[in-house]
């Protein structure tokens, strides 16, 4: 597999999404919810499959990463998390969830 890079958040979502990638996932207390279908993950049901960075463009503290994912069940999609002082994902449950390192 060929690693990609992009130069902004933007251009992966939208490059991610022309691959099938169209669920947005966000993590909420206890579960990982999938925002179109409203369907509610555990993190072992969860696979990372790719991880995209962008520095922010004036402080790069202000960090985004792009976790590529799929779901045990077939549903495949990206969780947008950004870091720096305000954020309001569960970083401890997205750690539970298994990254494959095979696939980048």
């Amino acid at each position: 597999m060929t690693k990609r890079s992009y130069t902004s958040l933007s251009e992966a979502v939208n490059d991610l999404v022309k691959e099938g990638y169209k669920e947005n996932f966000r993590s909420e207390i206890d579960f990982i919810k999938a925002l179109h279908s409203g369907h509610t993950y555990k993190p072992e049901d969860l696979v990372i499959t790719e991880i995209f960075r962008f520095e922010g463009m004036t402080n790069p503290a202000d960090s985004t990463e792009l976790f590529v994912i799929e779901t045990k069940d077939g549903v495949r999609g990206t969780m947008v998390v950004s870091f720096g002082a305000k954020h309001s994902q569960n970083e401890d449950l997205i750690r539970r969830i298994e990254v494959n390192r095979n696939s980048f």
